[in-house]
């Protein structure tokens, strides 16, 4: 095991830490980093590792921090409007406030990665804030001892299944994390394969709901707009009129309820990320169940023909 890093830990490393800047889309390159180095540097595979982390997790705080902002400044600009009536009242320095903020975000996200990679190009063992430590001890990370054991392994599958839980919040792009694990380590380890497989059905079916939801309404309003005649107002004395309204009316209430439940099904892949770091081997509600058995009757085939 190499103990300090090689051009090689150094180029994975880069890797891992500059997908970040694809939003989501690069989730992929830091589990294959540390699939390939796992045995062979602690260097490249605590960076890889880091890296997942910081675009799962760090893309969820980094997104509900947004949500936050937003939420609040909705608040005081509906608060303003009550009052006085107009949203002149709204100082301007709020305004900026925000727009920094949101700004800042933004830059700060970005920057971390760049950081990182540079730090690693020059060989330095690069920790994100609060995280970068907490995931050393987590893992067993010691640079500065010789060892040839590697990292915790339970931890190091662990650490890949949560990600993968948390990724939910990465619309489609996060569903990779649990398919790139599952294809380059579920034959090694049951616990992976299984917790990558239901993390990729849920968040299949999460995604699902939310662009049936998104469908749904849009059905319905080409429905009104053909009721309407493609312009103008409704003839509610015609029964094509009445019609597109209700279907519009249906689908509208359908679509609403799909998209105000997707962020709950969030929560639900945030609280299952949570437990398997906490050791559990947690099951999505009905959805575990399936994927246990659906392992379970292809292992017993498997066992058969062999």
């Amino acid at each position: 095991m190499n103990t300090t890093p090689t051009t090689e830990d150094r180029i994975w490393a880069i890797l891992a830490h500059l997908s970040a800047l694809s939003f989501g889309m690069g989730v992929l390159l830091p589990i294959i980093g540390w699939s390939d180095q796992r045995r062979k540097s602690n260097y490249a595979s605590f960076q890889s590792l880091q890296a997942l982390g910081y675009q799962s997790l760090g893309f969820t705080i980094w997104v509900l921090s947004y949500l936050l902002i937003i939420m609040l400044t909705s608040i005081v600009l509906l608060v303003s409007l009550g009052s006085r009536g107009s949203l002149e009242s709204v100082s301007p320095t709020l305004l900026i406030i925000v727009f920094i903020l949101l700004l800042g975000f933004f830059a700060v996200y970005l920057l971390l990665p760049m950081v990182a990679a540079l730090a690693c190009a020059l060989g330095k063992d690069f920790r994100y804030p609060i995280m970068g430590n907490r995931l050393a001890r987590y893992l067993g990370y010691e640079p500065s001892r010789d060892s040839e054991d590697g990292l915790y392994e339970d931890h190091e599958l662990r650490w890949v299944v949560a990600m993968g839980h948390f990724s939910i919040l990465i619309l489609l792009w996060g569903m990779l994390a649990p398919l790139t694990a599952w294809m380059l380590q579920g034959r090694h380890s049951l616990f992976l394969k299984f917790q990558s497989i239901q993390t990729l059905v849920y968040q299949a079916v999460t995604t699902i709901i939310y662009f049936v939801g998104g469908f749904l309404y849009l059905l319905g309003f080409i429905f009104l707009l053909a009721a309407m005649g493609g312009i103008g107002e409704p003839n509610l004395n015609s029964s094509m009129g009445i019609v597109g309204i209700v279907i519009f009316g249906i689908s509208l209430l359908i679509s609403f309820v799909l998209i105000l439940f997707v962020p709950l099904l969030h929560i639900l892949g945030q609280w299952a990320g949570y437990r398997v770091l906490k050791g559990d081997n947690y099951l999505y509600p009905l959805i575990g169940r399936v994927v246990e058995r659906w392992i379970s009757k292809n292992s017993t085939i498997e066992e058969k023909s062999a």
